[in-house]
């Protein structure tokens, strides 16, 4: 348990460009300047809990949020720890929520006949940094008359 209205809201990190990962986070309600936030990560079990190197500060210099390159998640398992203090006091933390942006697919191709009117689209999944399961995907076409 920490001071009440310290701990941290809307914890969210978002996967993009496969392998880069932005975690963002508000401060508590009734966070003062001397509270600091700290992010610690573990990407999979066999890996050890890493601090973040590279935090996004306010302009009181409180860490609200973190960047990561070079992010593969395996087996859907990330485990996140954020803590801090507040005059050497601890504070709670809260769920997080991790999306990814996906790429669009990859090596699209178009082959048409004019003779069956007929045209074949093929395409390779895009790029992810955990789903290697390509059922997982669903697409939409949207053809265009030019």
């Amino acid at each position: 348990a920490g001071m009440n209205g310290t701990d941290i809201e809307n914890f969210v990190c978002v996967i993009f460009n496969v392998s880069f990962m932005n975690c963002t986070w508000h401060v508590g309600r009734t966070a003062t300047e001397d509270t600091q936030y700290y992010l610690y990560w573990r990407p999979s079990k066999e890996e050890d809990i890493t601090e973040c190197q590279n935090y996004v500060k306010d302009d009181c210099g409180r860490h609200m949020g973190c960047r990561f390159q070079n992010v593969t998640i395996d087996n859907n398992y990330a485990y996140f720890l954020v803590n801090g203090s507040r005059s050497g006091q601890s504070i709670p933390i809260s769920d997080y929520i991790i999306v990814e942006k996906l790429t669009p697919p990859l090596n699209v191709s178009v082959n048409c006949t004019e003779a069956s009117h007929r045209c074949s689209i093929r395409w390779e999944p895009p790029r992810t940094s955990h789903v290697k399961d390509e059922s997982c995907f669903k697409y939409e076409i949207v053809i265009e008359n030019k």
